[in-house]
């Protein structure tokens, strides 16, 4: 066993779905790590590393036994490298096994004479709630265990697998020395926080989680997750490794591919042992705690066992004494053998004790009260780090342009924040050169709301196109004379779509959305028109979370103090519309959106009325934020049954 373990991790994005492509990629990144000194003995990947983590349906497309992977990983290794020398190599994949699907993760040699596989774990926590459905997709794995390599003893636990302390337990009492934890975790969280840990707040808590398991066993464990993006839900990269003392040896940077080198002293697992020796604890205490875990499987019932008060005669105290307090012990009456049974106590002198000054309280002190308030959780805050969600967004354009094949993006320029701070998003991710900023007005529209767009275009230096929507608007309205503000509004809309979509085709552009999250709540949008660009940075954005993030990249306070307006009626504004000011709602629908009722904000005081406008406003516009409803007639409906990512 050697006591020094090399190890290289890379922080993965993969091509969607493309098994092939990935293979390619990952020959590249071998030959990368033969040119390391010094030399890797284990390149470690992350779940799903060939083909992506959100596949849905596409799972059966792309899935392959764990033979072929490994006939296919030599050929990559054999194709770019001919030193002779082999290569430890730790990956997700979905796989096939016994006719099933899986997702699983190897552990094998690569580059001598055949692969030889040490290990394949199957994913034995599956998650199936939030945004997870993985156990509709693929089963569930059944054990964990340590496997011999050619440095010592390793395990495997795949992403939800290592959150529940037990599955660390396991493999630490079965002689891993080193837990890989191959993981393809969408990052969430961009409120502020105290920690030293870099990224969102899910990050935090994935260094916390290691940490302890790390510390609580005396094991490394090497995390290696995904990078870039899937379908808008961002994977951070940001591999680290944790060192069995619970500190974190190497960390690698946010959001890019990286790939993090670090080497690890297997004798610091002993030194931390012997510090802390729980894994022998463990070992001592684990057949007794297996047998407590077999009578809660069986149902068996707890039976609270302990002995009775002993009688106070039984140690010759009178009932009398042991009431104020014996000076001496007594027999108990009747029993001949008690004074023989009770031993003569030793004479010695009195002590007495201090006697409280006059007037003084000659009880036992009181203890101090200390009083606080015992609310109880709350949503998490609506504060948001703002250079972090800068940062993410940018990251999120440039990747889905990127994924798409969009050089170029057109963004509708209305004079407010939002658009505002999409297009400032926009020119960071892939440079003003490459974005339009196209104003569409009515004829009715605000000179204001022109001023301001074009005080945008000019601070960014992007393209721009001023087209004029009246005739279209009007041509269709000259036949419908009744038509009402909202109509009028919603022709409107639709018109502005048009043309974007329009501009875009021309320009081979793609459209971006600027519609934030409380409008997207408040059905405060056109069907079809506002809400229809395929790439929205901001529809996860609260819109006083907008503002911060517009105050912090510096747009115009002109902009973003000014009342919020969509500017198809003439003094029409969106909180004279809600009846209820942006502030109140976002932080109800915060509350809403975290599991709490209207009853329970009643509780803590909330307002009835905003409570009402709110809750009438959420609840009647679900269909607005879902694709048209289908008759299902068949077994095999898309999107009930046919099931594929958009970005698949």
């Amino acid at each position: 066993m050697a006591p020094l373990v090399h190890l290289a991790i890379a922080s993965f994005q993969p091509k969607k779905a493309d098994y092939r492509a990935n293979l390619a990629r990952l020959a590249d990144l071998l030959e990368q790590v033969d040119a390391l000194q010094p030399r890797p003995d284990v390149l470690c990947l992350p779940e799903s590393a060939l083909t992506g983590y959100f596949l849905e349906g596409g799972v059966r497309d792309v899935a392959v036994t764990a033979g072929t992977l490994a006939r296919d990983l030599q050929a990559a290794y054999r194709s770019r490298i001919t030193s002779g020398e082999t290569l430890d190599v730790m990956l997700g994949f979905y796989e096939v096994w016994r006719n099933r699907l899986f997702n699983s993760a190897m552990y094998v040699t690569l580059g001598g004479a055949e692969p030889v596989v040490h290990h394949v774990h199957r994913k034995v926590f599956l998650p199936t709630y939030g945004l997870f459905d993985e156990e509709r997709f693929v089963e569930r794995g059944r054990d964990v265990r340590a496997f011999d390599t050619p440095w010592g003893k390793a395990a495997i636990l795949i992403c939800e697998d290592v959150w529940h302390s037990v599955t660390a337990s396991i493999a630490a009492l079965d002689g891993a020395q080193i837990i890989f934890v191959p993981s393809a975790p969408p990052v969430r969280g961009a409120w502020p926080r105290q920690d030293d840990t870099p990224g969102p707040a899910t990050i935090a808590r994935w260094e916390r989680l290691m940490r302890e398991a790390a510390d609580e066993h005396g094991v490394y464990l090497v995390f290696a997750p995904l990078s870039g993006g899937e379908a808008g839900k961002m994977f951070a990269g940001q591999s680290f490794v944790a060192g069995p003392r619970g500190d974190i040896r190497a960390r690698a940077d946010l959001w890019d591919e990286t790939l993090l080198t670090v080497t690890v002293d297997l004798k610091d697992i002993t030194r931390a042992r012997a510090d802390m020796p729980l894994v022998a604890d463990l070992e001592t205490m684990m057949p007794h705690l297996m047998t407590t875990l077999a009578r809660i499987e069986q149902g068996v019932p707890h039976t609270l066992e302990y002995d009775a008060v002993e009688p106070a005669a039984e140690f010759g105290l009178r009932a009398a004494d042991t009431a104020g307090g014996a000076t001496e012990a007594t027999p108990r009456s009747g029993d001949p053998q008690a004074a023989a049974r009770s031993p003569k106590l030793e004479s010695r002198p009195a002590v007495r004790s201090p006697q409280p000054a006059a007037g003084s309280d000659a009880r036992s002190p009181k203890l101090k009260v200390i009083s606080q308030s015992a609310s109880d959780s709350a949503p998490h805050p609506l504060e948001i780090d703002a250079a972090l969600v800068e940062e993410w967004l940018v990251m999120f354009i440039r990747d889905e342009m990127a994924r798409r094949n969009f050089p170029r993006a057109v963004v509708g320029v209305s004079g407010g924040v939002d658009s505002a701070v999409t297009a400032y998003l926009a020119a960071k991710a892939i440079g003003p050169q490459n974005v339009l900023g196209l104003r569409m007005p009515y004829r009715t529209s605000s000179p204001d709301s022109l001023a301001d767009a074009q005080l945008i275009i000019d601070a960014l230096g992007i393209d721009s196109r001023t087209l004029d929507i009246s005739a279209a608007v009007d041509g269709y309205l000259t036949h419908e004379p009744d038509a009402d503000g909202t109509r009028r509004g919603n022709v409107m809309a639709r018109v502005r779509m048009i043309t974007l979509f329009d501009q875009s085709a021309k320009l081979n552009a793609i459209p971006l959305g600027t519609g934030n999250k409380t409008e997207r709540l408040f059905g405060y949008f056109t069907w079809h028109a506002d809400d229809t660009p395929p790439i929205n940075p901001l529809g996860d954005l609260f819109k006083t979370q907008v503002w911060a993030l517009a105050r912090h990249l510096g747009i115009p306070e002109q902009i973003v103090g000014k009342p919020p307006s969509a500017d198809l009626v003439v003094g029409q504004t969106d909180e004279g519309d809600f009846g209820i000011s942006y502030a109140r709602a976002d932080e109800i629908l915060n509350w809403l959106l975290s599991g709490y009722t209207t009853d329970d904000l009643r509780e803590r005081g909330f307002d009835e009325g905003e409570l009402r406008v709110v809750e009438r406003r959420l609840a009647g516009t679900h269909w607005k934020r879902r694709l048209p409803t289908v008759a299902m007639i068949s077994s095999t409906a898309i999107g009930e049954a046919y099931l594929r990512p958009v970005d698949y």
